[in-house]
This record gives C-alpha cells, structure tokens and sequence, in this order.
C-alpha cells in the first residue's frame, strides 16, 4: 500500500477551524510510533494547498515545523480562523481534530507480522552454502520517495564478489520501527529478481526475529522468498543484552557481536531456516571488518550508485 498518500488522505479530513497532531494522525494510522514519519511526511508534502499539512500540529500545541517556513503556517491557520499566540494554538482542546474516518493500516500489517512469524524456522534447512546475497538500500537526501537497491553475491569460500546489481525504485512506505519490511522488501524482492543465479542464502541489513513481532525484514523476507536469510542490525531495535545474547521476554533471539577494534556490537539473528549459532557462525566468517562483506560491499555499492547519480 502506498502509506503516503494513505496519510495525506487522513490530513485532508481535517476541516478548515481545526487542527490535528503528529501522534493523533499516527494513531489513525494505526501506531503511534508513527509520529516521526507523519512529521516527516508533513515536511515533505508536495503541495500544501491540496493537503493541509499546516493543520498538524505537536499535542502541547506548539506549532511544529512547516516545509514552506513557519511564518507561512501561522498565516495559513490564521486564515483558518485558528488563533495563534507564543507559538503555540489557542484555544487548542476546542479546535482539535481526532475523528479520523481509517481502517488503521498498520494494524493489519502488524497482524500479518504476526500471522507470517507463524511460518518462521529458526534452524539449519539448507544444503552447502556458496553464495551469500547482501542487500543494502540507501535514499537521496531530497528525494523522499526514492530509494536505490544494491545486493553484492559472495563466494563464501573465497568472499570474492560474483554478482552485483543495483536498483533505483519509487518507495510508498516511509521508515516506520519495526515495520521496515513494507518499506523495504519491494526493492529486496526486485534485486532477486533480476539476479543472474538465486544465491544460497541472503543477509539483510535489519533484524530477523530480533523484532517485537519476531519478524523483522530479514524473517520477512526469507519467508516471503523461500531462502534462508540472516539479518545483521547496527543498533539494537528492542530486547535485553546479556553476556552478549540478545533476549526478548527470556527467549534467545539473538547475537551482539563486537568484532576487533569495534567500538559498538552489530546485532547477529537469523531470519528464516537458519538457526541462531549458525547465524552467528557464517557472519563471522564474512567479517573482513565490522560490518560482514555482503552487507559491507552492497553498503558501498549502493553509496556509490547514489553519488553518480547526483
């Protein structure tokens, strides 16, 4: 689905004499660890005559931020009839908006998280590994809905590069913690298709059932593509850290590893048909540096895509 303009639409109920806020809009969508990405998406609006993003404001009834300029929000709410003093709404109780007409979005994706970690194996269901696909998307500062796919396949005898290819796709889902997968799964689900051979495995730059719904992108996308995968994360999304295993209410789900001369752990946990010791076995023995070439040499890939195309 495409969450932008799903978002714009609910900002458009807003009537003229009202206003909302960043977390009232994210609760009609369905969580409320949405506020950022509403914000953000409020900033990025194309065109603020046919989508009122000047009506969203914070919930203490500060003004918040306006793409066009704060004093072109004060005198767009004043010909709204809304009183502005201090920076801040008057009256505000009495001009908020929460009678959003939604389905709430992200519930249902959070259901189908759930449903699909259903289908999730956390155990060794694969023969010889050969190669290993890492897949990393980077996103051009001034074009919020683009995105740029790299996926690197690595020998992994040898970590010698066989296969690269890269992507550039029009994204519909803004980053949203622990719902990555809807925003990044389509531009995985392109690469893997138009890479030359289907790779034994493929590691993902995220969490695999290091997630609170025990499905983070790499367990999405292994289920969704029938191969195992593995995720390896830069900072930890949720979870407890004991003797360098990652806990979710007790249960084992991951690795915080911190290879040499790292100042900060990535976080190691297996996606889909591959166990946790296994997972952190085959990062280790792709870590040349920090971060296990696969992801590091699509990171790059990516980078480098995104730099010619300026």
């Amino acid at each position: 689905m495409n969450l932008f303009e799903y978002t714009y639409d609910l900002v458009r109920q807003i009537p003229p004499g009202r206003i909302s806020t960043y977390g009232a809009v994210a609760k009609a969508l369905g969580d409320i660890k949405a506020s950022r990405a509403v914000g953000r998406m409020m900033n990025q609006n194309p065109d603020a005559d046919t989508m009122p993003c000047f009506r969203i404001v914070y919930s203490d009834g500060k003004l918040g931020g306006f793409g066009l300029g704060i004093d072109d929000k004060i005198r767009r709410l004043k010909n709204d009839k809304i009183e502005v003093n201090d920076g801040k709404i008057v009256d505000f109780q009495n001009v908020f908006f929460n009678d959003y007409k939604t389905d709430f979005p992200l519930i249902k994706l959070r259901q189908e998280q759930i449903e699909l970690s259903k289908n999730i194996k956390i155990e060794d269901d694969f023969n010889k590994i050969e190669t290993i696909a890492g897949f990393d998307i980077a996103y051009p500062k001034n074009e919020f809905d683009k995105a740029c796919g790299a996926s690197v396949v690595i020998d992994y005898e040898t970590l010698e590069i066989v296969e690269q290819k890269t992507i550039f796709l029009n994204t519909e889902f803004p980053y949203i913690p622990t719902y990555l997968s809807y925003r990044e799964f389509p531009v995985i689900n392109h690469l893997i298709k138009i890479l030359d051979e289907k790779p034994s495995l493929i590691m993902i730059d995220g969490n695999g059932i290091l997630h609170p719904n025990n499905c983070g992108i790499a367990s999405y996308a292994g289920v969704r593509l029938g191969i195992p995968s593995i995720g390896v994360a830069k900072s930890l999304l949720c979870g407890d850290v004991k003797n360098s295993i990652v806990y979710i209410d007790e249960k084992k789900v991951g690795y915080a590893a911190l290879s040499k001369n790292a100042k900060k752990p990535i976080y190691i946990s297996p996606g889909h048909r591959v166990s946790l010791e296994t997972s952190k076995k085959i990062v280790k023995n792709l870590q040349k540096y920090k971060i296990p070439e696969p992801l590091r040499q699509s990171h790059i890939l990516a980078n480098e895509q995104l730099a010619e195309r300026r």
